[in-house]
């Protein structure tokens, strides 16, 4: 069986300057500034760098807070976010760049969050497949958080504002990727 237009989705690119903590992400004919790791674009990521890794990555899944936004228009696997959720970003456990519930022995990032910025979370297939211990954990694409008008650095993620992401959704199926290039 072969793939119908309506069935593929268009790649998504993010292009930045090496350093910049801002960048630029196309899907299709859609163009928006996102957010970038508080260290700008990384060749070698590491655990707790705060660098955005270069690459290519394949789009795993999404959550969102149901209690916050209805399911958005997507064609990748959804699942709610529970108050429970976790993500393990301990290099030396078992469960590294996996999700976890909460509480959990290890370190691990909560996904119920107080603020938006995982309202709506992609998880990113990077160091998923397999999990190398120490080369990061949790690189979603996830919602940004705005100051001023400017969009605030992230921990190593890529971020976009609640609009410009529900329009890149309602693009994205499991075969998306994103591709992650410095300029």
């Amino acid at each position: 069986m072969t793939e119908t237009a309506e069935e593929t989705s268009p790649d998504i690119l993010v292009t930045a300057e090496m350093g910049s903590t801002e960048g630029v992400l196309t899907i299709g004919a859609l163009c928006f500034r996102c957010a970038l790791g508080r260290s700008g674009l990384v060749h070698d990521k590491r655990e707790g760098d705060g660098g955005t890794p270069l690459g290519r990555f394949p789009l795993r899944e999404l959550r969102y807070r149901q209690d916050r936004l209805p399911a958005p228009e997507t064609r990748l696997p959804l699942f709610p976010i529970a108050p429970s959720d976790g993500w393990c970003d301990a290099p030396e456990d078992e469960a590294y760049n996996r999700p976890v519930r909460l509480p959990y022995p290890a370190s691990a990032e909560k996904m119920w969050r107080s603020d938006a910025l995982y309202d709506l979370v992609t998880v990113l297939g990077h160091n998923d497949d397999p999990v190398v211990p120490g080369a990061g954990s949790a690189i979603f694409f996830h919602l940004a958080k705005e100051e001023d008008g400017r969009l605030k650095p992230t921990e190593g993620c890529v971020a976009l504002r609640l609009e410009d992401m529900l329009q890149v959704l309602a693009l994205c199926g499991p075969e998306t990727a994103m591709e992650i290039r410095a300029l």
